[in-house]
């Protein structure tokens, strides 16, 4: 039988259900004891299920196939960072994104197609089985919300990878319905705008504290935004989520919402937005978990454990330091971006030096003497128990309130020059106008090294990103290596898209037609 991804996702649902997310929330004993003759009757099992869809925002890799974390994989993309890793073979499949020549083989690029319909196939199955079970009208109503926030941000994080990708809105049910052709981009952003629209009609504007890491009202606000401005980057529209038109008004309205009524603020220190004293801070609007909770230990099985995967690949390759320990040098930062946000009080938090590194540290391939610091192996994001690598304790956090100031600021709210020197006073720096090209520029100095660059580049035209994500002959002070490695020549024949896995491809059996440029 062929072994096609729709096919296998819902074996996967049930060999593959362990708690994750909050340390708080979503801590629930493993559910592959259950199976589908004698599940989804009750609210508890229709929490559970709620649960297997929330784990899967945490994946940061496929079994058998490659890690790809998301912020990795978009720094990497970007001009803010290289692939780095031990040596030339270590960092190979990531040099490939790196340097724009990317394989259809690329097993990167497989991992993060596979995660993806899992939590798309995990968030149909649950809508379409929770009218069935016995609970609460208010527990479907939020659970709903939630299921559709999740598909859509699955969905959004797929789009912008691949552009051309089945819209799946039901599960698979049998071998007739496994070719699946792809959909237009506009259908896909607008299915993603319609399910923020219902979603935030229905979700809480806050959640308890045992409850952290729940979806609200709030994160399904700057998601839309979000998903409005790169579709209207790139596609030069506006989005239809049914009967509502997202358009620049609408987008706005619902930042000025959050921002006037969510209670969400930016921390005094900004590097608070990076340790564990901020997580689920005033400035958290959407943020994913990671933890040492369970304890893991399986290599095999990297993603049953809850740490950071990313924290872990970027940070630096150190041995008997008090600071920071055993990373694997992916990610290396760029002199390009160093030499950016030069004399910006930020740069502290964003960019580690190799001056300020105890220990030993071994350079790696594309040593660049720069790491990043929001997402590293510094001690106070150590695990206290299982495989040191795997349990990473660093929040990812997926939207700030900075980034929605940013945003509404962006969208021509009135209130945009309030909202840039809100961002910038909070590290000391005066006013500028609040004009296009500041604001964008305050985006990269505010929101470097979180997974934001390569997508705030793609969405101003293919000529933008040509101009910046082409680059060479830069080289800073301790970088190791022959100039070539750090060269890169961007293909704006991809228009900034991955290829469409070989894989999904050839079972596709025709349905599938390849991205440009590959």
């Amino acid at each position: 039988m062929k072994n096609k991804i729709f096919a296998t996702i819902a074996a996967l649902l049930f060999t593959t259900l362990f708690y994750s997310c909050s340390d708080d929330f979503l801590e629930l004993k493993p559910l592959d004891e259950e199976v589908t003759t004698n599940f989804y009757r009750t609210q508890e099992e229709a929490y559970q299920a709620l649960v297997a869809i929330y784990d899967v925002l945490t994946y940061q890799d496929t079994p058998g196939i490659s890690w790809a974390p998301f912020i990795t994989v978009s720094d990497v993309l970007s001009d803010d960072a290289f692939a780095g890793g031990g040596d030339a073979n270590d960092g190979a499949d990531f040099n490939q994104l790196n340097q724009w020549n990317i394989s259809t083989t690329s097993v990167v690029a497989h991992s993060i197609w596979i995660k993806n319909y899992i939590g798309v196939y995990r968030a149909n199955l649950y809508l379409e089985i929770i009218d069935g079970i016995e609970a609460s009208d208010a527990f479907k109503r939020r659970t709903i919300a939630e299921a559709k926030f999740m598909r859509a941000y699955f969905y959004l994080e797929q789009v912008r990878f691949f552009e051309n990708i089945p819209l799946i809105l039901k599960t698979i049910t049998g071998p007739s319905e496994y070719i699946q052709p792809q959909s237009t981009p506009e259908a896909v952003y607008n299915q993603i705008a319609l399910d923020l629209v219902e979603a935030i009609a229905h979700l809480p504007e806050t959640v308890p504290a045992g409850e952290q890491g729940r979806i609200t009202k709030w994160a399904a606000q700057g998601l839309l935004a979000r998903t409005f401005l790169f579709y209207n980057g790139v596609y030069g529209g506006n989005l239809s989520a049914g009967n509502v038109t997202v358009d620049r008004a609408y987008a706005l309205a619902q930042l000025e919402d959050l921002i006037q009524n969510s209670g969400l603020d930016l921390f005094e220190d900004y590097s608070h937005n990076f340790s564990l004293v901020g997580e689920f801070g005033i400035e958290s609007v959407f943020e994913i978990s990671y933890g040492d909770s369970p304890e893991w230990w399986a290599w095999e099985y990297i993603r049953g454990g809850n740490g950071n995967l990313a924290a872990q690949m970027q940070g630096p390759r150190v041995a008997g330091s008090s600071n920071w320990n055993r990373g694997w040098s992916f990610g290396t930062v760029s002199h390009k971006l160093a030499m950016f946000m030069e004399g910006d009080p930020r740069f502290e938090h964003t960019i580690l030096t190799e001056e300020e590194i105890d220990g030993t540290l071994t350079k790696g391939y594309q040593h660049t003497g720069y790491f990043s610091k929001k997402y590293s192996s510094d001690a106070e994001h150590w695990g206290s128990g299982g495989q040191f690598e795997l349990n990473r304790t660093a929040n990812h956090r997926v939207i700030r309130f900075s980034d929605v100031l940013l945003m509404a600021a962006e969208l021509d709210s009135p209130n945009k020059q309030e909202y840039l020197d809100r961002v910038r006073a909070r590290v000391g720096l005066e006013s500028v106008p609040a004009t296009l090209e500041n604001i964008l520029r305050e985006r990269r100095l505010e929101l470097s090294l979180e997974g934001i660059r390569f997508y705030d580049v793609v969405r101003r035209g293919m000529a933008y990103a040509n101009q910046e994500f082409t680059h060479s002959g830069i080289r800073g002070p301790n970088y190791e290596g022959d100039q070539q490695i750090f060269d890169v020549t961007f293909n704006p024949a991809t228009r900034g898209f991955l290829p469409i896995p070989q894989t999904e491809v050839d079972l596709m059996e025709g349905a599938f037609t390849q991205n440009d440029g590959y």
